[in-house]
């Protein structure tokens, strides 16, 4: 039996929705040491899945590529520990690689995570959930050369992620993690809000590549936490991550409140509704907590950057 363990990942925001220089998508995101994605598998003669209801159609989606690109009659995955679908820390992208990567472990297929991807239409817009799966820290993909349409990944699985430009290991900072009760958007409004959005004006694209290379980049490797902070303030005002803070309300004034009690650095995670703060004190679990307790409820937890990836493992 095979067991695969993912880690989470933070989508700080996407680059470049206007393809003035032939690329578009790329993006910047953050590996997280909790939640994660557990399954255990095995071999099996047809396709089954247990322990899970969330995500039992995604899995099975993503088996059954694999399975049918190479000819093989099934697997039995058991889902162990799961978190929310649709709230801004990847999960879809995770159980699919979990997925294929046990298969292909189970079958000796040599398969990469970027194959698997591929297989099951995942990382086409961001690559940043592929390349924390596959390496863990700190991640900026170089997007798209091929492709024309500003779509999200759930309608872009066919070009597979785009080159990963840079990755660090992330410093030893506390990260707040507030998931309220929210969905993020997905589906058919994922996709009616990049293709009422896009194409982004280019001076936005231009800022916001500026405050990457020349803050939040050098910030990671000087383990610098001021700069970093203050990179990604100005990332919720730039760009998609604007307009996707726009259509989450209650998340805008939860990144200010964090901003206003110990954040160095506040943000929203792709879509959301996950809400995370970069800080040196625990006064701003405390806080977020009271915030959330009073408000619409939700989880909040201090989590720390994985420079990592997956685990994967034989078990009895």
């Amino acid at each position: 039996m095979i067991q695969v363990v993912t880690p989470s990942r933070l989508h700080i925001t996407l680059i470049d929705l206007n393809g003035a220089l032939g690329r578009i998508d790329g993006g910047v995101g953050l590996t997280l040491d909790y939640p994660s994605i557990r399954i255990n598998a095995k071999k099996d003669a047809q396709l089954s899945v247990s322990g899970t209801t969330e995500f039992a159609e995604r899995i099975k989606s993503a088996a059954s590529a694999v399975l049918t690109q190479y000819n093989i009659n099934g697997v039995a995955i058991d889902m162990v520990q799961e978190y929310p679908n649709h709230v801004g820390l990847g999960s879809g992208t995770q159980v699919a690689l979990a997925v294929g990567t046990a298969i292909s472990e189970l079958y000796d297929l040599n398969l990469s995570p970027t194959t698997i991807a591929k297989l099951t239409g995942r990382g086409g817009t961001s690559g940043i959930g592929v390349a924390a799966y596959e390496f863990g820290g700190f991640l900026v993909d170089g997007g798209h050369k091929d492709k024309r349409e500003f779509l999200p990944s759930s309608a872009s699985g066919k070009f597979g992620p785009g080159p990963i430009i840079a990755r660090h290991d992330f410093p030893d900072w506390a990260i707040v993690l507030a998931i309220p009760n929210l969905r993020g958007a997905s589906d058919k409004r994922e996709i009616d809000v990049f293709k009422k959005q896009s194409p982004l004006p280019l001076n936005e694209v231009q800022e916001l590549c500026h405050i990457i290379l020349m803050e939040m980049l050098p910030a990671v490797v000087e383990h610098d936490i001021e700069s970093f902070g203050r990179s990604i303030n100005q990332v919720q005002t730039l760009g998609f991550k604007r307009r996707e803070l726009e259509l989450q309300p209650f998340c805008a004034h939860l990144v200010q409140f964090m901003r206003e009690n110990g954040a160095i650095g506040a943000g929203m995670s792709s879509f959301g509704p996950v809400v995370y703060g970069i800080t040196e004190g625990k006064q701003l679990l405390k806080a977020v907590e009271s915030y959330l307790n009073d408000s619409i409820g939700g989880k909040v937890r201090q989590v720390k950057a994985q420079n990592t990836g997956a685990y994967v493992q034989e078990i009895p």
